[in-house]
């Protein structure tokens, strides 16, 4: 099965030879790459490992989305490639590399959560030296750093674990998973004002919920639209 490597320039173009890429498979190696549509209008946009096939004219081009260089792996069998090894009946076959995409995002949600540990924790440790005592009347006790590495942590995890289902079962992730989670982040700053702390201590508890979640969003949101098939 021949092989070779196509390169896309950030921002570049290669349009598709039907005569050559007819029974052409294509797998993302570096970057991300959006098929465009036999009519014009812009298909999937497609991440690291993930596969598609191309059939007629079904893609006539590939684009790169990014600013950095993006390179597709092509493989022409010299026989036509059997019907049941295609995944769609329609003109432009995706497979997307859901495993991959699953594992990238765990990799990502855990290391973005510890990120979001230390800044939160360390934030914490700024304003109480700024005088800040985190003192709760209603229970009579002060947060102790070592509970805003838990909550932290807690519902950081929480975070990830949303954006999973939403990669399984949303056909638009990323841009769900932005709207759940500014959502729940507004939620989050309610309670600081609830529980009658002196003013200091209510406007750096919300803050932090502002910083765990300014560390969270952005990181998973972006690997939800490298995973995803429609990249959204």
């Amino acid at each position: 099965m021949p092989a070779r490597t196509v390169a896309l320039p950030g921002g570049a173009r290669v349009p598709v030879v039907a005569d050559r890429w007819r029974h052409a498979y294509g797998v993302v190696t570096r970057g991300r790459v959006q098929l465009e549509l036999r009519d014009g209008t812009p298909g999937p946009v497609l991440g690291r490992d993930a596969g598609f096939w191309l059939r007629g004219t079904g893609v006539r081009a590939l684009r790169n989305p990014g600013r950095r260089t993006a390179t597709v792996r092509i493989l022409t069998p010299h026989l036509e490639a059997r019907r049941n090894d295609m995944i769609s009946s329609t003109d432009t076959e995706v497979t997307v590399g859901r495993p991959h995409g699953f594992r990238r995002l765990a990799v990502t949600g855990l290391v973005a959560a510890l990120a979001a540990m230390v800044v939160t924790t360390l934030a914490a440790a700024l304003a109480r030296a700024a005088g800040v005592d985190f003192e709760i009347p209603d229970g009579g006790e002060t947060i102790p750093l070592g509970g805003f590495v838990v909550v932290t942590g807690f519902f950081s995890l929480v975070g990830v674990v949303i954006a999973a289902v939403l990669l399984r079962f949303s056909a638009r992730p990323a841009r769900l998973f932005v709207r759940t989670a500014v959502a729940l982040t507004a939620l989050s700053m309610v309670p600081p004002f609830l529980v009658g702390a002196a003013a200091p201590t209510v406007i750096a508890l919300a803050g932090l919920h502002l910083v765990a979640a300014a560390v969270m969003i952005p990181a998973l949101t972006r690997s939800l639209r490298v995973s995803s098939p429609r990249g959204a």
